[in-house]
């Protein structure tokens, strides 16, 4: 009698362990696919891109059009240089077909995540296209061989632009067409920002183009439309401004006369306050010109949410404080 219910014991213990690994199979695949959709909603038929910063993620919209559904990491007011991926990032850069991240350790604390990534899946970066003698020097100390604010020389964003054009071409030459129109309506639109820029900071008297911004992030900007930058903190924030360097700003301005200095969206201002406050106690009123968007863009739906609005903000601030 024992015998033969251990015997029904044994030969059941197969269907059990069948029946178990297939909820559990059947669990973790529907898991899977509740996780992609709530990275990539509306994503069916479509390619699954996920980006760091949201000055790439609006560009690889304009390019990828209706084939691509898009999801950036890092949102309005975000400092990439110090971001650190959460399990949801993790999640959709996981799930995505295609990675895009800017190349020149601006994501630095992301370097490892993308590394592993790209042993399975393309990690593209959007830089690669971009001349390195066009380059402006990093910062040593941060680690950093090129500066990788190369969004504020709209001609930089270009060679971005089709970096991107060219990576979702080799992914999906079946809408190779659509890429390239797409890129191609782009491009005019940057070339005209560019020379919209040229023409607004010509504008402003030659003594009076002076941008005073909390970290370094101008460096191309300056160089190509022609005023000289100044930033309280290095290329990365993840450095720190110290009091020389406060003191020394403080003497440039109050003796160069300039009269305004800008913050940053995703930089706190405390660094500028002091600044400002240094000047004051020397006998020069300095105002704050206006806000900047950096390292990040405006907020979803808005203009400064996209490339083009986020530059002409600034653009404009500049010069209504300046001019």
């Amino acid at each position: 009698m024992n015998t033969k219910k251990q015997t029904g014991i044994h030969t059941g213990l197969p269907k059990l362990l069948l029946i178990a690994l297939s909820l559990l199979t059947f669990t973790v695949i529907m898991t899977a696919c509740a996780n992609t959709k709530s990275a990539f909603p509306d994503s069916e038929g479509k390619i699954k891109i996920t980006a760091t910063i949201g000055m790439i993620t609006d560009v690889v919209k304009q390019v990828g059009g209706d084939h691509v559904s898009v999801v950036g990491l890092m949102k309005a007011g975000v400092d990439p240089h110090l971001y650190k991926a959460s399990q949801g990032d993790i999640s959709k850069l996981d799930h995505a077909d295609i990675i895009f991240y800017n190349g020149l350790h601006l994501e630095g604390k992301m370097v490892e995540i993308l590394e592993q990534m790209a042993k399975k899946k393309p990690v593209a970066a959007v830089s690669a296209n971009i001349d390195h003698s066009l380059l402006r020097a990093g910062d040593e100390k941060m680690g950093t061989e090129y500066d990788p604010h190369i969004w504020f020389d709209v001609r930089n964003w270009m060679k971005a632009t089709e970096a991107i054009r060219d990576v979702l071409i080799e992914h999906d030459p079946d809408h190779a067409e659509d890429y390239k129109n797409n890129a191609e309506a782009y491009l005019k639109q940057l070339e005209q920002l560019h020379q919209e820029i040229t023409e607004k900071i010509a504008s402003i008297p030659e003594s009076s183009r002076v941008l005073v911004t909390a970290h370094d992030a101008f460096g191309y900007f300056g160089d190509a439309y022609g005023i000289k930058v100044m930033g309280l903190q290095g290329i990365s924030t993840a450095s720190e401004a110290g009091t020389k360097d406060v003191t020394s700003l403080r003497d440039f301005l109050v003796e160069s006369k300039v009269k305004a200095v800008f913050i940053e969206s995703s930089v706190p201002r405390k660094a500028i306050d002091a600044v400002i406050q240094g000047a004051k106690e020397k006998g020069h009123e300095l105002k704050i010109g206006g806000e900047l968007f950096s390292d990040a863009m405006g907020e979803d739906g808005t203009t400064e949410g996209t490339y083009i609005g986020m530059v002409r903000h600034n653009v404009d601030t500049i010069v209504h404080a300046l001019k």
